[in-house]
């Protein structure tokens, strides 16, 4: 699904760049047009040389955008929001305790790897 919406992005984009291209080349003919010396129609040219290389920028930059929404919806679950961190579980805490006391609670256990990730040697990509 979000390759599809990469691709209708990606299509919208370049269409959008297209547009921007004919576009230039239209106020560029009006240029050339109404110039009076070859200064002023080489500086048309070199204006619609620089709207398309916007252009074509825009686009990239376009399609580099969708491709990161899409890996980040790729490796976001549906259940997490879209703004914010995973809650891990909390392993080994106490209830409250009296400030000061260093005290652990019975049947607690420290684990063996640091939390929020996985033991090391699982690959679970």
């Amino acid at each position: 699904m979000q390759s599809a919406k990469e691709k209708i992005s990606n299509l919208a984009s370049a269409a959008k760049e297209r547009m921007t291209i004919c576009k230039a080349k239209v106020e560029e003919q009006a240029e050339k047009a109404t110039a009076r010396t070859r200064e002023e129609k080489e500086i048309a040219k070199e204006r619609r040389k620089a709207k398309e290389a916007q252009a074509k920028m825009e686009l990239h930059q376009a399609k580099a955008k969708h491709a990161a929404d899409k890996l980040d919806t790729k490796h976001r679950p549906h259940h997490a929001p879209v703004v914010g961190t995973h809650h891990q579980p909390v392993v080994g805490t106490q209830a409250a305790q009296p400030v000061g006391s260093t005290a652990t609670m019975a049947g607690t256990a420290v684990p063996a790897y640091p939390l929020g990730g996985h033991p090391p040697g699982r690959d679970f990509l």
